[in-house]
């Protein structure tokens, strides 16, 4: 059964990115269900700690070229405008925060670990230098792509977050699936744009940089209409904490 699983999603990677899609923020809502919005804010470093690592992951799905971190990176944005709807401005900001710390973290602890030498001891010398190899592959980060990547998580984060409650206080609290969509999307195009010309500028040229940015910014728009219905279904549950009405 999973060989042929396997191999289906082998031939067919739109509905392996459909079904990563799904389980991404169906896990989102679940977490949220079970745990409240600090199910939100474990959602959050979950999804980046595994965009970081899987990130460099390449693959191509409807003829254009994207990562393993564009599409884990959705749940992220979902968390935070779920953040925003339910507990209000300031509890989504201190998520965006600490997503931020977390990942400084990451970045300064995995460089640490790469200081430290595969050990000589003949029994397990193959193994040590093998996983130190994959290791240095995974994170190896450039000081580019360390900075790129956390500049634009943080200021696109916070830009959703201000977008979110701009759009909320106009529209009266009515419309969930503008201030959703709309927030989600103008923020993504600040996150994309500044990764593709931080990171990727310089090593291609900015054709090309602009080129891979808007390639993966289709993937972003799709997942941010995608995540509509689950954001309605997630906000029927639970009640707004008092810090909501100091948005």
């Amino acid at each position: 059964m999973f060989a042929g699983l396997e191999h289906f999603f082998q031939e067919h990677q739109t509905w392996l990115w459909c079904l990563t899609v799904m389980l991404d923020l169906g896990f989102a809502v679940l977490m949220f269900r079970l745990f409240g919005r600090y199910g939100l804010y474990g959602v959050i470093i979950f999804s980046l700690l595994l965009a970081n690592i899987q990130g460099p992951k390449l693959t191509t799905i409807l003829g254009l070229q994207t990562s393993m971190g564009v599409i884990l990176y959705s749940s992220i944005f979902f968390a935070t405008d779920l953040l925003s709807e339910k507990y209000g401005r300031r509890e989504a900001q201190r998520a965006v925060l600490l997503g931020f710390a977390v990942s400084v973290m990451l970045v300064a602890l995995t460089q640490v670990g790469l200081l430290y030498k595969p050990t000589p001891d003949p029994e397990t010398a193959a193994y040590a230098l093998r996983v130190h190899e994959a290791m240095s592959v995974l994170f190896d980060y450039t000081p580019r792509f360390v900075f790129g990547s956390l500049l634009a998580y943080l200021l696109s984060q916070s830009f959703d977050v201000w977008v979110f409650h701009r759009i909320r206080n106009a529209t009266g609290g009515k419309h969930l699936w503008l201030r959703n969509t709309a927030s989600t999307l103008l923020s993504q195009v600040i996150d994309t744009l500044i990764y593709g010309l931080v990171v990727w500028w310089g090593i291609v040229d900015f054709a090309t940089a602009l080129q891979l940015a808007a390639a993966k910014y289709v993937f972003k728009f799709c997942i941010a209409v995608i995540d509509t219905p689950f954001i309605y279904w997630a906000k029927r549950w639970g009640r707004p904490s008092p810090a909501k009405q100091a948005a």
